[in-house]
């Protein structure tokens, strides 16, 4: 019995908030419209950094998990640069060279370095066009430290690099963007003008992003040339090298990364109390750097949500407390046929909840088709964690019952008779 009895209740506040949505539409979609455009915010960014988190852990996993990165400079959120030698201390350190990425492949501990510049440039294939796509300098034997396969034809060859040779690997997205249904393999594309033979088709398991030291994963059109050549015929500086380096697989990556750093600062003649001019930066370290940044969207997102929410918890009180006024005789006649104050102020919550998650599933459907539109027609792979849809519900239904205990508690408070006397 108590069970149906909370059914009827709920079930009547549902009603009753409907037929306060119809009779007072502007006042009920201010209402609705500041639920819906928190939990639109709330959902179309969770859709996205729920997309861009399992990416990048792909990303960082397709190198393996002992590989490690060395840079110039450092990496970090709380390094800050404004173009002065003193905030930007960095800029003294020494390039790496393609002879200290030679001498840390002859390490012991080491299995595999790969030397990396990244750009981007203009493809072209006959009347087909990628402007701003990206390419990558790599040395040979690249993927035994970066991840991914080659899918059809070949990777390019240690001579090929050594030579300069136009030879570009291109990933799975461009050879649909350039070519469609037709084989790329030993057809030539221009890369900023200049003629290149498709020798190869890579795929990577990553999906956005990439590692700092690989564009090569994505669903953005890439392309992998030879360092060689892409220094020889297209401008690449040596000054933005980086290397990810591969340990073996009896090694602990401390240990090698021990003795790239005694080999590194052995070779640039680093006194033992100077600190190190380059710097090295694991997959953990980047998870914790990625993490830092993408910290700062989050408090983006429950700022402009906590916004959207406070608009509609005021649409609230404004129209709960309209229909408390409205509906005065109504309450003095339950009363007095016997509903109590608990049943009262139950009804009028139900209402209010019920105005608040009308509003969250309009943001939810919103945030929902633009996070598919995003993840259809954007390298950004978004897509709303179910969590997400929970937490949305559930907070515009807390929002609807604390703005909505006010004119709740004031409906069950109304003397019968005083309420059956209201004009």
């Amino acid at each position: 019995m108590r069970l149906s009895s909370l059914l009827f209740n709920v079930g009547e506040g549902v009603g009753i908030a409907f037929d306060a949505i119809r009779s007072n539409k502007v006042r009920a979609a201010l209402t609705i419209l500041g639920v819906a455009v928190g939990v639109f915010v709330v959902v179309t960014l969770s859709a996205a950094v729920h997309g861009i988190n399992a990416s990048v852990a792909k990303d960082l996993e397709s190198a393996g998990p002992t590989s490690f990165y060395m840079y110039r400079r450092p990496i970090s959120l709380t390094t800050i640069c404004d173009g002065t030698d003193e905030t930007c201390t960095w800029r003294r350190n020494p390039p790496i060279t393609l002879s200290e990425a030679a001498r840390i492949s002859s390490l012991p501990e080491i299995a595999a370095v790969t030397s990396h510049i990244g750009a981007g440039a203009k493809f072209k294939y006959k009347d087909k066009e990628i402007s701003g796509g990206g390419l990558d300098g790599y040395s040979a034997g690249w993927l035994e430290a970066d991840g991914g396969d080659i899918i059809a034809g070949r990777d390019f060859t240690y001579a090929e690099n050594t030579t300069g040779a136009n030879v570009v690997v291109i990933n799975d997205k461009m050879a649909t963007r350039l070519f469609g249904e037709s084989d790329p393999l030993d057809k030539h594309i221009e890369i900023d003008g200049k003629p290149f033979m498709v020798i190869g088709i890579h795929h990577n398991v990553g999906s956005f992003l990439g590692k700092p030291t690989s564009s090569a994963a994505g669903s953005d059109p890439k392309a992998m040339i030879p360092i060689e050549a892409g220094r020889r015929h297209l401008g690449f500086l040596l000054r933005r090298l980086d290397l990810t380096i591969k340990p073996h697989s009896t090694v602990p990556r401390d240990q090698a990364i021990d003795a790239v750093t005694a080999l590194i600062r052995g070779q640039r003649g680093l006194r033992p109390s100077a600190p190190d001019n380059f710097a090295i930066i694991t997959s953990d370290g980047l998870m914790e750097i990625y993490d830092g940044f993408f910290g700062v969207f989050f408090v983006i997102m429950i700022a402009l949500s906590a916004v959207g929410l406070m608009v509609g918890g005021v649409g609230v009180v404004a129209i709960m407390m309209i229909s408390v006024t409205e509906r005065t005789r109504e309450i003095g006649v339950r009363k007095a046929l016997g509903a109590t104050r608990k049943t009262i102020l139950w009804q009028f919550l139900v209402e209010a909840a019920t105005l608040t998650c009308v509003g969250a599933s309009i943001g939810l459907v919103a945030g929902s088709a633009v996070a598919f539109l995003v993840n259809r027609f954007t390298p950004v792979p978004a897509s709303t964690p179910p969590l997400a849809i929970v937490a949305a519900l559930g907070v515009s239904a807390v929002t609807g019952i604390v703005f909505g205990m006010l004119p709740a508690a004031r409906a069950s408070r109304l003397d019968p008779v005083e309420a059956l006397r209201y004009e």
